[in-house]
């Protein structure tokens, strides 16, 4: 193994940085968060002509640059540096590859590449705050509960006679879901005796669709409300089976956990560095905060946590089946960096508007809705086996 990066990736890395310094100072971001859409979308079509980044892990075959996902959690740190509003993550990191690993050779050709190009961008429509089970990051996915259970809630799917599909039910909570030109929404059909989660593709001008956007706690991460009122839907594959929807929900999980480790250890990072900034300016009783042995050893233990969390991220990025235990460490380094990042910046830190809370909210929505860490760890320790089953019989010991 090769830890060491290429000079391509060092480039994509240096490249990223300089457009996104220019571009998502902290004004620009909040202005940004505070548009229709959520992000800035003249500088989302930067991001997608000059570095392809929506593009980095589709198949060149389909306009992608056909990188590994590596290349693409390099880029999310530095997007998780800057907390860059986006449709990044859903896009690129939920629906591209659902749609490469589950779809018809027509529906890909059809649309990866407008999604690999930026002009399209899509959201995983999940009922509720089930985002994380459906990953398979913080429980079993093949249960189905987490779409409807087959009873009422969740989307329900009805076939028709025709072979067409029409969708009823809500998702909340859905990342991107108010602005995203496709839905890529998961659906229960069968009825309670049959009861089979699979996943359609909506359109964003589907008759009987209603979405609302949600004030939520990270505005960089904005959230829509999806309403479908007998909407028509393509089922993703065809066939009428659908394919192994679990089980490329849960490889699906693992890649967006390790993005989304990656973008947590660039947070982290760049509130600790703004904080040892900080404190080398601030004066108190004549001379810097930064010079008091205990804001030293509390910098060095955050320090510490950070590049851990670095490491596991890399680490993930090239074994995805890491993932879950790389997002539960990021998640707790930059939760922790973050409240540290408000404590050592004094009175003026703890000031609703200040920057460090940008990152203490992407925190705790982070792990609100793919966590908690400790839910992480306890089910990626599950799928290793550490633990016997609860219902297995204790194994007896001669005495």
């Amino acid at each position: 193994m090769d830890a060491a990066f290429t000079a391509e990736q060092d480039e994509m890395r240096r490249t990223l940085r300089e457009i996104l310094g220019k571009r998502c100072g902290p004004d620009e971001v909040k202005a940004a968060v505070r548009t229709a859409a959520g992000y800035d979308h003249e500088l989302w079509q930067q991001l997608s002509r000059q570095l392809g980044l929506p593009g980095t892990a589709v198949a060149e075959e389909y306009g992608g640059v056909g990188c590994t996902p590596a290349d693409l959690a390099l880029a999310c740190e530095e997007t998780g540096r800057v907390l860059l509003p986006s449709p990044l993550l859903a896009t690129a990191g939920l629906v591209a590859p659902l749609i490469g690993a589950l779809g018809t050779p027509a529906q890909r050709s059809a649309l990866l590449p407008p999604l690999a190009a930026g002009t399209l961008t899509a959201a995983l429509a999940v009922p509720g705050p089930a985002l994380a089970i459906a990953l398979a990051l913080t429980g079993d996915n093949t249960l189905g509960e987490w779409s409807g259970g087959g009873r009422a809630g969740g989307v329900q799917a009805r076939g028709g006679e025709d072979g067409g599909w029409r969708l009823y039910g809500e998702a909340a909570q859905v990342l991107d879901g108010h602005s995203a030109g496709l839905l890529l929404v998961a659906a229960h059909t069968g009825g309670f005796a049959r009861s089979r989660t699979l996943l359609f593709l909506v359109r964003a001008d589907a008759p009987g669709l209603v979405r609302t956007r949600q004030a939520t706690l990270d505005e960089t991460r904005p959230q829509g409300r999806v309403q479908l009122r007998d909407v028509e839907a393509e089922l993703l594959g065809g066939g009428g089976d659908g394919g192994d929807v679990s089980g490329v929900l849960a490889a699906t999980g693992r890649t967006a956990a390790t993005l989304l480790a990656a973008e947590a250890v660039g947070a982290a990072s760049q509130a600790l560095s703004r904080t040892v900034e900080y404190v080398r300016q601030r004066e108190q009783f004549g001379r810097a905060v930064g010079s008091f042995q205990a804001v030293k050893h509390r910098l060095a233990d955050l320090y510490v946590q950070v590049q851990a969390a670095r490491s596991a991220a890399y680490y993930a990025a090239w074994d995805p089946d890491q993932g879950g235990l790389a997002l539960a460490q990021a998640l707790e380094a930059l939760r922790l960096t973050a409240g540290e990042a408000i404590q050592l910046h004094g009175g003026i830190g703890f000031t609703w508007e200040h920057d460090a809370h940008l990152y203490f909210k992407r925190a705790a929505a982070d792990e609100l809705l793919f966590g908690p860490a400790h839910r992480l760890r306890a089910h990626a320790a599950q799928r290793a086996g550490l633990f016997p089953a609860r219902d297995a019989a204790p194994e007896r010991t001669a005495v």
